[in-house]
């Protein structure tokens, strides 16, 4: 699939984002995420919805990751700092619900508290409950 990428320098002195950058693959699309906290801590995903990226929880990712918590904050492909199909015909619900499961396939999430905004609910309540469209490989409290 062509996809654009965004330049990491778009991205350099962003004002409350001090987060190292991390990064999967799925389905041939670099997908980022920030990843904070203690690593075997229980995780909370931050999932966002349009048209924002990670950025929008820039201020509780310290806070929650200070209480011992890991924060896990994707940016769905299309946002932030993932990557960007160039065909809109990619951009479907479908899509979305495809490139998370395989995200959360990548990362082994357990035990997961979930926090989502807009399509991150849409995306991450599906997710969670588990008809997603594959058996999960995590689990959401």
């Amino acid at each position: 699939m062509n996809a654009l990428r965004t330049p990491d320098k778009r991205f350099e002195r962003l004002l409350d984002y001090p987060f190292a950058p991390h990064y999967v693959e799925v389905e041939g699309l670099r997908m980022h995420y920030v990843d904070e906290g203690p690593s075997d801590a229980s995780p909370v995903l931050m999932m966002h919805g349009e048209p924002s990226w990670s950025y929008l929880y820039r201020h509780m990712i310290p806070i929650c990751a200070a209480a011992g918590h890991r924060v896990i904050a994707p940016d769905l492909i299309g946002f932030g700092k993932s990557d960007k199909p160039t065909d809109i015909n990619a951009y479907s619900y479908q899509s979305h619900m495809d490139w998370m499961q395989a995200f959360l396939e990548q990362t082994d999430l357990q035990n997961i508290t979930l926090v989502c905004q807009d399509w991150g609910s849409l995306l991450g309540l599906r997710l969670a409950s588990g008809k997603s469209g594959a058996v999960p490989s995590h689990r959401c409290g």
